[in-house]
């Protein structure tokens, strides 16, 4: 399908329209348990996080490629390599990812996307999972998170929206789980027109858009819809911009203000 070409109305989206950004990620120590549970206390039943690979294949939660920025690394040996991916997951479980938030946090460990699976189906809860390569390993990132998230999910209604901004991620999620819903994540148009993006969207067989909120317009929000597209923003935190995306018809707002945006509305 051309991505000017006229849609289809798109299947009932299954996802809740607010989206608890990296778990409770501002209020609480981002991708970890604890935020994830913050985040349902305040009434979210949706959260984003980031998943990227250890060196030995485990699916984990961190958002940036390296450990300095959340995590305390005197658990590993001096001189260790800072970028996550390349420790093994013995060595990842050890480190303390809460103390620098705050001492309440102290000791929160870096989950498993198979601890957050727990946590989301126990509490029925749906997830959206950004797929968060280490360089050079894009496509089989994208393939055993997709793996990971059939095999955990298998039998629950509705599984997990897999996105990213890595276009060889997706394609390594839909050629291994072809089922499984994505969504190509779109930071800025970097040159390329919308009709582009939205192509790449269409080769990936994804069901949504999810971009920086300020690239919402009437006119890509009426491109978007017309090619099929479910559209979703991230990260909103003010409440005019939240009003704006809601009026042009926007499907889902990731936010970090759990305690402030009612998830109901």
């Amino acid at each position: 399908m051309r991505p000017n070409a006229a849609a289809p109305p798109p299947a009932p989206w299954p996802y809740p329209r607010w989206i608890a950004h990296r778990g409770a990620g501002t209020l609480a120590p981002e991708n970890t348990l604890a935020a994830f549970r913050l985040g349902a206390s305040h009434g979210y039943r949706m959260f984003e996080c980031d998943v990227k690979l250890s060196n030995d294949g485990v699916p984990f939660l961190l958002h940036d490629d390296t450990l300095e920025r959340t995590a305390d690394l005197s658990a590993l040996p001096a001189r260790a390599a800072p970028v996550a991916g390349h420790h093994a997951w013995h060595a990842l479980s050890q480190l303390d990812a809460g103390g620098w938030h705050s001492t309440a946090y102290a000791g929160e460990a870096l989950p498993t996307l198979g601890a957050i699976a727990r946590f989301c189906i126990a509490n029925g809860c749906f997830l959206n999972i950004e797929i968060k390569p280490t360089v050079g390993t894009e496509r089989h990132t994208g393939e055993v998170v997709a793996q990971h998230a059939a095999r955990l999910w298998q039998g629950v209604a509705v599984p997990p929206l897999l996105t990213s901004f890595d276009i060889a991620a997706l394609e390594g999620a839909m050629a291994t789980q072809p089922e499984l819903p994505r969504g190509l994540l779109i930071h800025a148009l970097e040159g390329q027109p919308w009709a582009q993006w939205l192509g790449h969207a269409t080769r990936l067989g994804c069901k949504a858009i999810v971009c920086n909120h300020e690239l919402w317009s009437a006119e890509s929000v009426a491109l978007a819809k017309a090619a099929g597209f479910r559209l979703l923003s991230y990260t909103v935190n003010d409440d005019q911009e939240a009003q704006r995306l809601l009026d042009l018809g926007t499907d889902g707002l990731i936010t970090d203000r759990v305690d402030h945006f009612r998830p109901q509305s």
